[in-house]
């Protein structure tokens, strides 16, 4: 419990950005799936708005800037070794 005004309203603050940053991280995570779990044209649809939303959320300060170049980097990966042809 807040002793303060100010810390009750940072509390109110916190529980209403806690819960922002959540779906926005829940949207990432389902972008992320959906990406993962697909193939061929719209794929590369699926991948340029999962990089944007990566990057907004960076941005955005709801994950960190490293961890959004490393998830990049990850989904890259991800996407060229599927796209590369089996022998």
């Amino acid at each position: 419990m807040a002793n303060t005004k100010s810390a009750s309203k940072r509390a109110r603050q916190t529980s209403v950005r806690t819960l922002r940053n959540r779906s926005v991280l829940t949207r990432l995570r389902r972008m992320h799936k959906k990406v993962a779990g697909a193939t061929g044209e719209t794929d590369q649809n699926n991948v340029r708005s999962l990089i944007s939303a990566v990057d907004k959320a960076a941005k955005r300060g709801i994950i960190h800037r490293n961890a959004a170049n490393r998830r990049k980097a990850r989904l890259k990966a991800l996407v060229t070794a599927g796209s590369a042809p089996t022998a």
